[in-house]
């Protein structure tokens, strides 16, 4: 129908709404914090890493639903307090579904959009839960109210179309007809615009109706979901409501369209570069959420004058069908849900910037009406003008396939519109009536069942489609699977779901559940392969993940609350089987039950989240004989940075072929995504039925399939506080790997060193008058490290320089390689302001392998950064795997300078420092003149006043010996503290020494552990072995103590003895 009517005066924008959710109980166990706040309409989100970062936004309408709020007699959230600041739902609908139905009773076109991550809030404002009713339930139940009261001047003819979009794929949920292969088709229509094909519209004459359409859409979706091995949070769900008014007196038609869309969950991806994958560009799973995002920026950027060459409306499903709600010929409201938790900070600050660029995109909205009988007249005029051009085409013998199969959709199409205007309005209604009559016997049908006899139904990860599916088990045995032809017989399907999976028994009163062989079955989290007996509410799995609760006999079940068991119940209680649950996590880290710890709770719900896709990639693996196992990992959980803060924790997938034992390690979006992709070659290839494609894919196109990167296999720290002190030192430290395990033992050095790589000693000497030599001269020359060379205090190292070697001696134990001898390893490592880091030349097939590599820096004049950075962090050793056909790391020596003697330089002056260091140069050499003058002058006065004391020299000769005795005197007392002092200074350098070999022994304590196949007598050995360690390691320290009190209860005497005498 063509719009026509009195355009509006300027143009509307689109109304943009935000509400804020309560926390769930996933933030509330995390103890999250919230970090929304909401003034007037005004919006505010404070970052939880930096709190005096926080961003502002305005929008139309804010709602707060976060708290404040308490539940009536009614079961209805309601506000505390009278006035409170509580939004419900009817507050709600007051402001955005009251203005979106009076827009359609005018004649305009309506949408409303919801937006935001899964879970915030989108279906329970959309659609609600029990008696709190969502936008889409009261906004029919009040366009069937307000239709009652105008059919006295006008007839009203309500139609209802539902469909989901998943993976640019458009599935009718109303359709009596199986699902067409690709689904429906989107067409354009200049009158019309673009248009789904096919699409099922139903009449309706009532909200219950409607209800049951809902309903009936909802059942449709799971079944699909399940079928399809589909994740509902990434489908769209659009809602059609068609309002025609006839107006007989005017000969007058009014048609409005009301679009009410359900979005896909806007999960904002971690990304990096190093998260970059190959086969990003190749999923569709994403297409439309991200192509609707172009449009309202493109759109916005319009508003805001800028030059915008292409709107991309045609680049998505989704966006084709919205062309006229963003941008045309609609009046768009858009709802964004938010989260208030500190753990969602990145989504929902994602949300409100998209929501801030939708609400400066303008629309033109204008009254849908027309002339009824000229629109038969033009489309009958039109049919004429089409059959002509056929009849012409025919005469002349023109072969023209792709016109006439053009022209004759044409014709057909406008006949379709002439019926569809000529049929009468109660034969449309009779039809559908009688549809609902067969499907409210169907659903009473089933709760008559549910009263009778116990039944399983789904658990579904998005709330609104559990439960939707139940099957019955009646007295005698059910076989259970994909086949259905037999009368006793429960069809399900799935991934892992065999042809007959289980047997059902129900005897006595008893029910229980019988696996097939070879078929997977968990009940309560445990698997099971033979005979069990269920008790109401068990938890079952059946395949890869298909997830039901057990429902007893009728006179089992209680006033309990089924809601909890819902699918993170399912999957923690999977995770748990498996050894994997929140307690594990803080026990590994240190943290009490009681205080729990927001990231290792946001990392324990990635893993539960990320487990049923894993189940389903070995599921599709196992049937396309990829041969390839996807396991869960938390990445950094036992490792940390340079200053031993722990590092932020992360869940990867560890990708490993079975037969050559290659691994990947995957990011958790790059899994996701790959996740989609996996599902697309399963759908083609397997689900697809005789007519499916299953050629094999190339392997730069196969989801499964990686080339090959070196893996970070663990770190291993080398502290570097013995630096400060110029003290050498020696460790076998551990190689720690990502989850806690030990991956290798590494032998390295940290040797402090002269420019040319030899050990160093200063000496310093005074002026020697006799030399005739003013200033100091420095020898140096080379010997072994020894106690002189120790700094006592490590501050005199500023301004001077400093050469040290690393050496990596050996690396032994590789886990890495024991599993798979044609691999290799590398060691990268990067030193305080080196620009990148630096590798080891690898080495392969050796598990105890010899590395020999050593490193010089040196920084030319020690910053006070360099000397913070030595005391409080350590070298961070990093353990690479290499695997054939993996290319090795490289060492990039950009940026990088060196000495003459090959040393790498660290601490590097800035200009502004070196041209102060040149300055100070100049000023030192003029000094240093002056202070010659200076003592030329005081050479002048010595030669005078040596002949003077040559004079006196008879006169003090009776007081000579006195005179001796009384410089002896003070010269003693004034080295007694210098000679105390310095032999402080030597025992604390000899204990300081003797506490690394200490230090070495401990570390050895540490490492020794009983091996994992140790028998009883191997565990009494290693007690043993245990033992010997620890008396060794406390002798070694207690002689360490013992010779440090000795000499320092030997200085205390002597210091003590000569004050004795000299006082």
């Amino acid at each position: 129908m063509r719009a026509r009517g009195m355009e509006m005066a300027g143009k509307d924008c689109v109304k943009v709404a935000v509400r804020v959710r309560p926390f769930n109980k996933r933030e509330r166990d995390a103890g999250s914090r919230c970090i929304i706040s909401m003034t007037s309409n005004n919006i505010s989100i404070q970052d939880p890493r930096n709190p005096q970062n926080s961003r502002t936004f305005t929008f139309d309408y804010t709602y707060w639903s976060h708290s404040g709020f308490s539940r009536n007699k009614d079961g209805l959230f309601v506000s505390e307090e009278t006035g409170g600041r509580y939004a419900d739902q009817a507050s709600v609908f007051l402001d955005l579904g009251q203005g979106i139905l009076d827009n359609a009773l005018q004649g305009y076109n309506a949408t409303l959009l919801a937006y935001g991550q899964t879970g915030s809030g989108k279906s329970y404002s959309m659609v609600g839960y029990g008696p709190n009713k969502g936008l889409i339930p009261t906004l029919c139940e009040r366009l069937f109210q307000s239709v009652r009261s105008m059919q006295d001047s006008r007839q009203c003819q309500v139609f209802f179309s539902m469909l989901e979009i998943y993976n640019e794929q458009v599935v009718d949920l109303l359709s009596k007809t199986s699902r067409s292969a690709g689904g429906l088709r989107v067409r354009e229509d200049q009158q019309r615009g673009f248009y789904v094909e096919g699409l099922r519209r139903v009449p309706c004459d009532s909200a219950v109706q409607v209800e049951q359409l809902m309903e009936q859409g909802t059942r449709t979706r799971t079944t699909a979901a399940t079928h399809m091995n589909a994740n509902s949070s990434r489908s769209h769900m659009l809602i059609i409501i068609q309002l025609k008014q006839i107006f007989s007196k005017d000969c007058i038609t009014k048609q409005s369209n009301i679009y009410l869309v359900d979005l896909a969950g806007s999960e904002r991806q971690r990304s990096s570069g190093s998260e970059a994958d190959r086969l990003k560009e190749g999923t569709a799973i994403n297409l439309s959420l991200t192509t609707l995002g172009n449009v309202i920026s493109a759109l916005a950027d319009m508003t805001l004058g800028k030059k915008v060459v292409h709107i991309p409306y045609r680049d998505s499903v989704l966006t084709k069908l919205l062309q006229s709600a963003l941008g045309g010929n609609s009046r768009t409201v858009m709802i964004a849900t938010l989260s208030p938790a500190d753990i969602c900070y990145e989504e929902s600050l994602s949300t409100l910037r998209y929501a801030e660029r939708a609400k400066r995109i303008q629309n033109k909205a204008v009254v849908n009406e027309s002339p009824t009988e000229r629109l038969m007249k033009e489309l009958k005029a039109e049919n004429a003008k089409l059959l002509l051009r056929l009849s012409r085409m025919g005469q002349e013998g023109r072969k023209a396939d792709d016109e006439t199969k053009e022209l004759r959709r044409l014709l057909t199409h406008n006949e379709l519109q002439i019926r569809a205007i000529q049929t009468l309005w109660e034969q449309h209604l009779q039809e559908a009536l009688k549809d609902w009559e067969t499907q409210y016997a169907t659903i009473t049908q089933e709760r008559r069942m549910m009263q009778m006899h116990p039944y399983i139904m789904n658990i579904n990860e998005d709330a609104q489609l559990s439960g939707v599916v139940k099957l019955f088990i009646q007295e005698g045995e059910w076989d259970i699977g994909l086949a259905d032809n037999s009368p006793r017989s429960l069809c399900i399907r799935g991934l892992g779901i065999q042809e007959k999976h289980a047997v059902f028994s129900n005897q006595q009163r008893r029910v229980s559940i019988t696996p097939v062989s070879g078929s997977k079955a968990i009940v309560n989290g445990v698997p099971v392969s033979k005979r069990i007996e269920l008790q109401h509410l068990d938890r079952l799995v059946l395949g890869s993940n298909g997830t039901y609760l057990f429902i007893g006999f009728p006179s089992e079940r209680s006033v309990e609350d089924w809601s909890r068991y819902d699918y993170d119940y399912f999957q923690s209680e999977l995770a748990a089987a498996e050894g994997f649950h929140i307690q594990s996590l803080y026990d590994d880290q240190g943290h009490r039950p009681h205080q729990p710890d927001p990231s290792l709770l946001a990392v324990f719900y990635d893993y539960i989240k990320l487990m049923p896709m894993v189940t389903e990639a070995n599921q599709m693996s196992e049937e396309l004989k990829k041969g390839v196992e996807f396991k869960l990992e938390i990445k950094n959980l036992a490792m940390s940075d340079s200053k031993g803060h722990d590092l932020e924790k992360d869940i990867a997938v560890r990708v490993t072929s079975v037969e050559s034992k290659q691994v990947w390690m995957w990011s958790k979006a790059k899994f996701v995504n790959r996740k989609f992709l996996m599902e697309e070659v399963y759908q083609q290839q397997v689900v697809g039925g005789e007519g499916a494609d299953r050629a094999p894919l190339p392997r730069d196109r196969d989801p499964f399939w990686d080339p090959l990167e070196p893996l970070h296999l663990g770190s291993a720290h080398l502290w570097l506080q013995s630096l400060a002190f110029r003290i050498p030192l020696e460790e076998q430290v551990e190689v720690v790997g990502p989850e806690g395990t030990e991956e290798a033992i590494l032998q390295a050095q940290l040797v402090p060193c002269s420019p040319t790589g030899l050990w160093v000693t200063f000496l310093h000497l005074n002026v020697l008058k006799e030399l005739n030599i003013s200033g100091a001269v420095i020898f140096i020359y080379c010997r072994p490290l020894g106690e002189d060379d120790i700094l006592i205090d490590p501050s005199e190292l500023l301004g001077k320089r400093l050469d040290f070697q690393l050496v990596l001696d050996q690396c032994c134990g590789l886990r890495w390689v024991k599993e798979a001898r044609n691999r290799g390893v590398q060691i990268g490592f990067q030193v305080f302001d080196c620009p990148q880091p630096l590798y080891t030349p690898a080495v392969w097939h050796n598990v105890n392998l010899l590395l020999d590599h050593r490193v010089q820096f040196t920084a030319l004049r020690t910053s006070q950064e360099l000397f913070s950075y030595l005391q409080s962090n350590a070298l961070v050793l990093e353990l690479w795997g290499l695997q054939e056909g993996c290319s090795e790391l490289v060492s990039c020596m950009d940026g990088v300078k060196m000495t003459q003697e090959d040393s790498i330089i660290i601490d590097k002056i800035s200009p502004s420092e070196h041209s102060t260091a040149e300055t100070r140069g100049s000023d030192l050499s003029s000094s240093l003149r002056t202070l010659h003058q200076d003592l030329e002058q005081l050479r002048n006065a010595n030669a005078a006043l040596t002949k003077e004391n040559s004079a006196l020299r008879e006169q003090l000769n009776s007081a000579r010996n006195g005179v001796e005795n009384n410089r002896g005197r003070q010269e003693r007392r004034g080295s007694l503290r210098p000679s105390c002092d310095a032999e402080f200074a030597k025992a604390l350098k000899v204990f300081y020494h003797s506490m690394t070999s200490v230090r070495g022994q401990l570390q050895r304590l540490r490492r020794h552990r009983p091996s994992e196949e140790a028998d009883l007598l191997g565990l009494r050995l290693f007690v043993d072995e245990h033992t010997y360690l620890l008396k060794d390691f406390s002798e070694q320290l207690e002689q360490c103590v013992t010779t440090l009190k000795q000499d320092v209860a030997v200085i205390v005497r002597r210091k003590r003895e000569k004050s004795g005498i000299w006082s």
